[in-house]
């Protein structure tokens, strides 16, 4: 009588041989359990992406515009923002909105879009439905004396932290830091996008802070080697409403 061999396995033959089942599924269990450790590891050890992101609801507002170092709109009090607020703004994509500001510096405008917040800093995606422009019904007067102008010198400042492009950080991408964001945060600051720095330490409660050079103009490009990179930097801070402006000396930046 010929030995029969239940355990032989031929690849076109429906089932598995009963000796080989246990085996098979201790594989598959053990490649499982591999490829899930290794997900939870690589994801463990990524840097936290922050709270930023898209509110992706239409908002628009009412206020006062201006163009140093970035475009941005002191809005005045509203559902939103109830103590009023400012706003720095960028346009679609990797862009800014200075071609259309630049007509429309102290004036009062009206701007509509998509918000990203994150932190202190909020700032408005500028849409199709209602673009930056003059305004039609302008502002009352207790609507602008409500909106905070002023401007308070809070001296020189030594501050270390990392220099982002405004967009990306607030949440168009996550994290939107650290060296793998280099070259996609220097497109965007070449595009016009503000450029803000996130300190390590806070300065009067807050750690994020507009960028600008020390005459309060938008960032030079030899400046933009640093992006990305941790960095130490000395310059003058200067609080402008509820907005913090770091006035950066570009002679001072040491990378650590």
């Amino acid at each position: 009588m010929a030995k029969t061999h239940d355990d032989f396995f031929v690849g076109y033959i429906r089932g598995v041989p009963r000796g080989s089942r246990a085996l098979i599924i201790l594989v598959i269990l053990a490649f499982v359990g591999a490829m899930s450790g290794a997900g939870y590891f690589i994801s463990a050890t990524q840097p936290d992406p922050g709270p930023g992101r898209f509110f992706f609801q239409h908002k628009a507002f009412t206020g006062i515009l201006e163009t140093a170092p970035y475009p941005l709109v002191r809005v005045a009090p509203n559902e939103t923002y109830p103590e009023g607020h400012t706003l720095l703004l960028a346009g679609q994509g990797k862009r800014g909105v200075q071609a259309t500001a630049a007509a429309l510096a102290g004036k009062v405008v009206d701007v509509g879009g998509v918000l990203l917040k994150r932190g202190t800093i909020d700032m408005l995606q500028v849409g199709r439905r209602v673009p930056l422009q003059a305004s039609v019904d302008g502002l009352s007067d207790d609507a602008r004396e409500a909106i905070d102008l002023s401007v308070t010198d809070l001296g020189t400042w030594r501050l270390t932290g990392e220099i982002c492009d405004g967009k990306c950080y607030v949440g168009a991408m996550r994290p939107g830091t650290g060296i793998a964001h280099k070259a996609c945060a220097n497109l965007c600051l070449n595009g016009g996008v503000p450029a803000v720095f996130v300190s390590t330490a806070p300065v009067e409660g807050t750690e994020f802070f507009l960028l600008s050079d020390q005459n309060g103009n938008p960032i030079d490009k030899e400046l933009q080697r640093f992006v990305a990179a941790r960095v130490q930097v000395d310059g003058q801070i200067e609080r402008r409403g509820d907005l913090m402006v770091f006035k950066v000396d570009l002679n001072s930046v040491e990378v650590l």
